[in-house]
């Protein structure tokens, strides 16, 4: 059987478990997460394998690119990845690395763009279930009045992401 190579990674808000399949990052997802088992079962179950503790190139490129990060040394990644899921999810997570570095989108207007106004809590659910958290990021979606909303990592982690790359300014509605 295939496995999914993972290891943790000790961030600043928290500890992230990534993963790499076939030389490709499929994981980067919260330890501690609310939705980290149902996420690992789905990918186990898309690739056909199973997790495994063991090193591997991608993931070590990944923990470079997450250090540079919360440096405030890289605004973007530069890693290849495999998304697991549906259309429509693979189609919100690409819609996620529009949104540039230091801003915030509402789910509302993300879901706009994908030119799906009313599906507002479909987009939120897909944006919920993003694996790659950090790298795809999910953290920049937020509520139509400005709140942050649900997040895999803890809204503190949500608002330690936003603080880091807005450095200290409060979020904002970004219009796309």
């Amino acid at each position: 059987m295939k496995t999914i190579d993972i290891q943790t990674y000790d961030s600043p808000c928290g500890t992230l478990l990534l993963g790499a399949f076939d030389a490709r990052l499929c994981l980067c997802d919260w330890v501690n997460g609310w939705h980290r088992k149902t996420t690992e079962r789905r990918l186990e179950k898309a690739l056909n394998a199973v997790l495994a503790e063991k090193p591997s190139e991608v993931i070590e490129k990944a923990r470079i690119q997450l250090d540079e990060y919360f440096r405030q040394e890289r605004t973007s990644f530069d890693l290849p990845l495999l998304f697991v899921g549906t259309e429509f999810q693979r189609r919100v997570w690409d819609e996620l690395f529009r949104i540039p570095y230091g801003s915030t989108i509402s789910y509302g207007i993300m879901a706009q763009n994908l030119g799906m106004p009313k599906a507002v809590r479909a987009v939120a659910n897909a944006n919920g279930a993003n694996a790659i958290s950090i790298i795809a990021p999910c953290h920049r979606v937020i509520g139509s009045n400005g709140t942050l909303t649900g997040y895999g990592g803890g809204i503190e982690a949500k608002r330690f992401l936003l603080h880091l790359e807005s450095q200290a300014k409060l979020p904002t509605l970004f219009p796309m």
